[in-house]
């Protein structure tokens, strides 16, 4: 960074490239690891799909009032008294009333989410790390563990001498593959789309893009985000579908608005690239308060380039250190130390 005038455009192809291969990552990974790995959090998630949802409401019932005879965006005092009025005056307003959704949308998109999509460990109630590694999906109820609670278990057991169990569930522990498969089906048969989320990883690990999209949508439309995520990823490399940059930035909006960091910093390295920087900020900076480090990194890159005030970067850095100090907890420091 030696101030030429390609300098900054190096940078934020390099981001981009960087950001792409986290993307192919992403494709190849499921949740956790034992159990073959999948999700978690239902209690915390169906209480964040649940406001998710009574958002998403409130801004269609904003945005149907623009179709159907509703108030103008332009004016609040222009009204249409009728359908056919409407639809003979509509032109005068139509850019003003797509403004005002796109408006809408962003304050929507640029909320601050209250956790990740991974939400709480269901034993110990602390906020899961977003390392996926440090988790543990049960094939048997869909619930990731963190692994401070799985060694806790594992430890018990031991001493005990009793059978290896989930520590969700108390379901036995399986012993083969095929029993996790069978395991996942059923979760799948009873419209779990975390389970869903893990067979569309397992089909693409297998080489079959398309029945992983298949149940990728699926999981998705039942508002699993690592589902949004993994789809949007697709539309952006052209796996298995044409490549479609407004489904991509669709699913990845969809994956953020739910809480998922690793989409806001793709949503904001996109933004980059397309020269909106401050809206590139604004992304980074809530994926970095999620506990983002890809985020931070191409924040202190862009404070180097005059884009991000000390005191933005400051805020962003405590707030980020919060995110990964909640994450934490004696018995977890035990699992990492015992895993060593």
């Amino acid at each position: 960074r030696s101030g030429e005038a390609n300098g900054t455009g190096s940078i934020v192809r390099g981001r981009v490239k960087a950001a792409l291969l986290l993307a192919a990552t992403l494709l190849n990974n499921t949740m956790g690891k034992r159990n073959n790995n999948g999700e978690a959090k239902k209690a915390n998630k169906e209480r964040q799909a649940a406001a998710a949802k009574e958002q998403q409401e409130a801004l269609e019932a904003q945005i149907s009032q623009l179709q159907i005879g509703g108030e103008s965006t332009d004016v609040d005092l222009v009204r249409y008294c009728s359908d056919e009025c409407q639809k003979d005056h509509i032109p005068q307003h139509k850019e003003a009333c797509v403004k005002r959704v796109a408006e809408l949308r962003d304050e929507f998109l640029f909320r601050q989410p209250e956790s990740s999509h991974l939400g709480d460990c269901p034993i110990c109630f602390i906020p899961l790390p977003l390392d996926l590694k440090k988790s543990t999906m049960h094939s048997c109820c869909s619930k990731v563990i963190c692994n401070g609670c799985y060694h806790a278990n594992e430890l018990r057991e031991a001493e005990a001498s009793l059978e290896i169990k989930c520590v969700f569930c108390r379901e036995p522990a399986p012993s083969t593959d095929e029993e996790i498969d069978k395991r996942r089906l059923k979760r799948i048969e009873a419209n779990d789309p975390i389970a869903m989320c893990e067979e569309g990883s397992k089909q693409y690990k297998k080489g079959d893009v398309s029945r992983s999209f298949e149940w990728y949508t699926k999981a998705a439309e039942l508002g699993e985000m690592e589902a949004h995520c993994k789809l949007a990823v697709l539309y952006y490399v052209g796996r298995g579908v044409e490549k479609d940059r407004g489904k991509q930035l669709h699913h990845w909006e969809e994956a953020a608005i739910g809480g998922h960091p690793t989409a806001r910093y793709f949503l904001g390295c996109d933004e980059e690239e397309s020269g909106n920087i401050e809206r590139a900020v604004r992304h980074l900076i809530i994926a970095a308060t999620q506990g983002n480090d890809d985020s931070i990194k191409a924040l202190m890159d862009l404070f180097k380039e005059g884009h991000v005030s000390k005191d933005d970067l400051a805020a962003a850095l405590r707030a980020h250190q919060a995110a990964v100090d909640a994450t934490k907890s004696p018995q977890r420091e035990a699992a990492k130390i015992a895993r060593i």
